[in-house]
């Protein structure tokens, strides 16, 4: 079977300059693409199996894509420009009846939208953090008095982040505020730095969890929890998996301890987080494959933070790289996490490998 891999390649930030902008891109802006470390691992684990094309996802990925005519597509591509830019491999392989593995454009759209994707958590009664939206079009100091005047609802402390970013893009260990002025700043430079609205959300203070979930239907299935141990983190910081946490202090030659994996939860807990992850799956309509980022309240009931369907898979087991420590732990190595999703796909679409 040929199987093709669209993909973004990592590039540097620093000195890009935006669209349409004499703007410098944010230096975290490149995060959430893959390095070529990733891309070959990718590549080696479905050439095992599979004869195999490289895509990359760039502004003539569907020329490439009709021109090579794979059988199924392994996507990991993030896109670039504009808030549905997960979608847009997706759209393109839709458009050309080519099976793909993931989600659809429009599940990897609403999901992120972190609003969105909250207020339909929240329609069907799955418990997300409360939140609040000020939007970079209609920025007022009168939005933020709104918001804090309204306490009872949305009490302090609280977490701002950009609303349409993955990969700890926009966290900083300064995004968790305790008032009106740090708040306000917190919003101002996230509509500045990124350019989009900012999420205002309840912060949590229990444990945090990420689990990965793979299959789909009766054969959907959670694999170990992870939880992110937040003691490991230097003294006085926030309690929060922040973009220094994952890119500057936790490095593959000096890595922070901090997930445990398998979580040490007991049973009913377990059954709670894989009930709630299990119905957003299934509510949001994702396909394959997803990682879902948990935090606790105090009574140590879950909720969800945040849905990721196109999850981090760095190869290296001192990347901490979560989805895939969370295979390890259930006994799948990379090439049999990454099979497993392609053949998720492919049982899916009606396949045979």
């Amino acid at each position: 079977m040929k199987v093709g891999v669209t993909y973004n390649i990592k590039k540097q930030g620093s000195g890009v300059r935006g669209q349409g902008s004499e703007k410098a891109l944010p230096s975290d802006f490149f995060a959430e693409w893959d390095d070529e470390d990733t891309i070959e691992a990718v590549r080696v684990a479905l050439a095992k199996r599979h004869d195999v094309v490289l895509i990359e996802a760039d502004e003539v990925a569907y020329e490439k894509l009709k021109a090579s005519k794979p059988d199924i597509v392994f996507n990991i591509a993030e896109g670039l420009w504009g808030q549905s830019r997960e979608s847009q491999i997706p759209a393109m392989l839709d458009m050309l009846r080519i099976p793909y593995t993931g989600s659809g454009p429009l599940a990897l759209a609403i999901c992120l939208d972190k609003a969105r994707a909250k207020e339909l958590l929240s329609y069907h009664g799955i418990s997300t953090p409360l939140f609040s939206v000020i939007s970079d079009l209609g920025f007022r100091i009168s939005d933020l008095k709104s918001i804090i005047a309204n306490r009872k609802s949305l009490p302090f402390p609280l977490i701002v982040k950009p609303l349409y970013e993955g990969s700890s893009k926009g966290i900083r260990n300064n995004s968790v505020v305790n008032g009106e002025d740090e708040l306000k700043e917190r919003v101002a430079w996230v509509i500045a730095e990124y350019r989009q609205p900012a999420l205002i959300e309840e912060f949590l203070e229990g444990r945090e969890f990420t689990v990965a979930m793979i299959g789909n239907s009766e054969d959907l299935k959670m694999l170990p929890v992870v939880e992110i141990n937040y003691s490991s983190l230097p003294a006085g910081v926030n309690p929060i998996y922040s973009y220094e946490a994952k890119w500057i202090w936790d490095t593959p030659d000096n890595p922070l301890e901090i997930f445990q994996c398998p979580a040490d939860i007991g049973s009913k807990l377990k059954k709670d987080i894989g009930d709630i992850c299990s119905n957003a799956f299934r509510i949001l309509d994702i396909k394959d494959w997803c990682r879902i980022d948990i935090r606790l309240d105090s009574k140590e009931r879950p909720y969800i933070l945040e849905l990721n369907p196109l999850p981090g898979i760095l190869p290296d087991p001192k990347s901490n790289s979560c989805f895939p420590k969370a295979a390890r732990a259930a006994g799948m190595d990379y090439h049999k996490l990454i099979n497993a999703v392609l053949d998720a796909a492919c049982k899916r679409y009606g396949i045979k490998t």
